[in-house]
């Protein structure tokens, strides 16, 4: 049991990395004329655990409009990082939960 979750916290660790660099990265280009951000979407895995697909968004804006602006919106962005970090934490924590306890049944067993 211990060993799964020890994957599960590291599957979202480094999904929730990615989201985070996403992030990043859309905030990093918000000034840039034309620049259409990323969107990260989350999906389980059959076996436990989590991946992120990361696509670009289909930007709605017109021709002119996607010249002169980009489509990043910084608030949205702002949110989303405070949620990845809080998910980042989490699997965090996870993985110091499951080595406690697979050290402790390696204690009782030893």
């Amino acid at each position: 049991m211990s060993v799964s979750a020890l994957n599960s916290g590291l599957s979202g660790l480094k999904a929730y990395a990615s989201a985070l660099d996403s992030s990043g990265h859309n905030v990093a280009n918000a000034s840039t004329a034309g620049f259409v951000p990323q969107q990260v979407s989350f999906q389980e895995q059959p076996a436990g655990g989590v991946i992120t697909t990361i696509s670009k968004e289909g930007a709605s804006l017109s021709s002119q409009e996607s010249q002169d602006s980009s489509g990043t919106e910084l608030a949205s962005e702002i949110v989303q990082s405070i949620q990845f970090k809080a998910g980042f934490d989490l699997s965090a924590k996870i993985i110091k939960t499951a080595d406690q306890m697979l050290g402790t049944l390696i204690d009782i067993q030893a």
